[in-house]
């Protein structure tokens, strides 16, 4: 079976930066599982993925646009310590959740912390950055109507 829109894909990954660091590996726990054709992954590594089969071995290059996306200055600020919550202890790397135009939650990193002030990112962390990956594919089957319902995959035997 080849991997498709609407089917259930099992990958052992290893992604790596431009310098050759690994950033994330599916090594330790476990292959990742995901549905084909619902952006569950980043979209240059779904593209990739398209029409793959069961053992296929390779490596993927993906650039920040088919990525996390380009890094935009105007998304970064700085905030006062007094607007934080006084039992925050902020550190670089924590995610905080901002509120965005409409009251929807917006995932905002620490990029910076001092006495007076913190930088906060609303850029993934992997913004502007081009994704190297090397996959091998150990599953495909077709989703199930309760996996599709649901929006993710489940486990052996149905949902755990």
């Amino acid at each position: 079976m080849k991997i498709a829109k609407n089917t259930v894909v099992s990958m052992d990954y290893t992604l790596t930066d431009e310098s050759g660091e690994v950033i994330d590996s599916s090594k330790d726990g476990g292959p990742l599982n995901y549905i084909q054709g619902h952006g569950q992954i980043v979209p240059g590594l779904e593209r990739a993925l398209e029409g793959k089969e069961i053992g296929a071995d390779f490596s993927v290059s993906i650039k920040p646009e088919d990525g996390y996306g380009v890094r935009h200055a105007e998304r970064t600020m700085k905030v006062p310590r007094s607007d934080l919550p006084p039992d925050l202890d902020p550190e670089v790397g924590m995610q905080l959740a901002g509120e965005g135009k409409n009251g929807d939650p917006v995932p905002l990193w620490v990029t910076e912390v001092n006495p007076k002030e913190i930088t906060l990112d609303g850029n993934h962390p992997l913004a502007g950055k081009t994704l190297n990956f090397a996959i091998t594919v150990r599953g495909v089957r077709e989703v199930t109507k309760e996996e599709l319902s649901h929006g993710h995959v489940h486990g052996p035997g149905g949902h755990h």
